[in-house]
């Protein structure tokens, strides 16, 4: 095998000594490998195989992954540029980035559920998603750090000018209520928090990342894998754990990214009547592709459509629409 990456890192034990290990990247008859050894007596290694493939995609999921979460416990590296992307912020980035660290470490759970209610109450009164009203980060920074003023607020990232004239009073109802030990402005946190810790938080978020984009690549090809397969949605579906409904999102975004779905779409609709799939064609051609329901509706009409299943019927207009749009990108550029 040939090492086409190495670096050495290490850490801190209890002891106080440092514990070393290494990380790796090979390659060897086409195929990939990385993974992590870990030294605790001089010529005494642990090794841990993180990957052992043929596609380079995959293992950098994996590889990022598996370092994020060493790097978490507190390994740092000899050399930087470890996760093979920009990395690291600087100025405001890095400022925001402890904010967020230090409302992490040192929670006002009390406060935070006072503000969660007060947060559901408003969704309900303005008919909103409650995401759209205020994020749960931001619902955790106003805890840990309650303003009183809304000045304060707006010191605070996620809460401008905008939220403040609309939500700034009621906040402020609730922030003033409880006791703060910490003041503004809050440049006081750069110089608390220790370095050590905030790299360990930091690592720990670039974990979530990487989990989340891993499962994504994960999902990505156990479909695209499936519709080679000739498999029906129902059983990629069942491989996935997706809902059909989802999956049929996600063949939605895979076209969007240049994947070839004609051959599900072709299984899907075999039972169609080529005179259906000609009508919601046709519609399409004159109502354009941006709403399904006028579609549906010329198409079908509302009693039909219930008859038939309003999730069947919507299927296959979100089917017939891919092949649709592909249509007209060409139509476009002739002439």
């Amino acid at each position: 095998m040939d090492i086409v990456f190495l670096n050495r890192l290490s850490k801190r034990n209890e002891q106080g000594y440092e514990d070393f290990a290494q990380v790796w990247i090979g390659q060897h008859e086409g195929g990939w490998s990385a993974g992590w050894s870990t030294q605790h007596v001089p010529d005494e290694s642990i090794d841990d195989l993180w990957y052992e493939g043929s596609l380079w995609q995959e293992l950098l999921h994996v590889y990022r992954h598996e370092l994020a979460l060493k790097m978490a416990e507190g390994y740092r590296p000899l050399i930087h540029g470890v996760f093979h992307e920009q990395e690291g912020s600087s100025g405001r980035g890095q400022t925001l980035q402890k904010l967020y660290c230090y409302s992490d470490l040192f929670p006002r759970d009390e406060v935070y559920e006072q503000l969660t209610m007060w947060r559901r109450q408003k969704a309900a009164t303005e008919r909103k998603a409650p995401y759209f009203i205020a994020t749960n980060r931001l619902l955790r920074l106003i805890s840990v750090y309650l303003p009183h003023t809304e000045e304060e607020l707006l010191e605070l990232p996620g809460m401008g000018q905008g939220k403040v004239s609309q939500y700034g009073t009621e906040l402020l109802a609730i922030t003033t209520q409880n006791d703060r030990t910490t003041p503004f402005p809050l440049n006081w946190v750069t110089e608390t928090l220790e370095e050590e810790v905030f790299l360990s938080w930091l690592y720990k978020q670039k974990e979530n990342q990487y989990r989340q984009e891993l499962n994504k690549f994960s999902l990505t090809r156990t479909i695209i894998e499936g519709i080679s397969d000739g498999l029906s949605l129902e059983h990629i579906g069942m491989k996935t754990g997706l809902h059909r409904r989802e999956m049929i999102e996600a063949v939605e975004h895979l076209d969007r990214d240049g994947i070839d779905m004609e051959k599900l779409i072709r299984k899907e609709l075999v039972n169609v009547s080529e005179e259906e799939q000609a009508a919601i064609w046709s519609a399409y051609e004159e109502l354009g592709d941006t709403l399904l329901k006028p579609v549906m509706l010329k198409v079908y009409g509302e009693e039909k459509a219930t008859e038939t299943g309003l999730d069947q019927i919507y299927e296959r207009l979100r089917l017939i629409r891919i092949r649709f749009r592909h249509q007209q990108v060409p139509d476009r550029h002739v002439g």
